[in-house]
């Protein structure tokens, strides 16, 4: 562009065709930053459900250290509650096995969970 845009700029005069080019060109501007926009909000959504379901993976270890306590020698609900619950806590018992694994390492797991270095 030539010295003569940036004067009609200055003077708040343009012709047609170049009130046009300033039109589509802040027409892309404003596309761009929107669909920047976009994807940013889309990371930010993605992060939080990935923070929500490391979370609720939590609040199920927790669940299952409650119930079944006494096999790490905390003290438990009444045995009956525990067996009563025990057909429907697979899952649980099968993590809380999963979680005497990983003992020996806990920050090697929540390191790689909040992904921290």
């Amino acid at each position: 562009m030539n010295s003569t845009f940036y004067e009609f700029i200055k003077l708040g005069r343009l012709t047609k065709s170049q009130n046009t080019i300033m039109h589509n060109i802040l027409k892309t501007i404003k596309n761009k930053l929107f669909s920047a926009w976009k994807i940013a909000d889309e990371v930010a959504r993605e992060k939080a459900v990935e923070t929500i379901e490391t979370e609720f993976e939590e609040l199920n270890h927790i669940f299952g250290v409650l119930v079944l306590g006494s096999f790490i020698g905390m003290p438990s609900p009444p045995m009956q509650i525990s067996l009563d619950l025990m057909p429907l806590m697979e899952k649980e018992l099968i993590l809380m096995m999963e979680k005497v694994d990983t003992a020996n390492e806990p920050l090697a797991q929540l390191f790689s969970t909040f992904d921290i270095g």
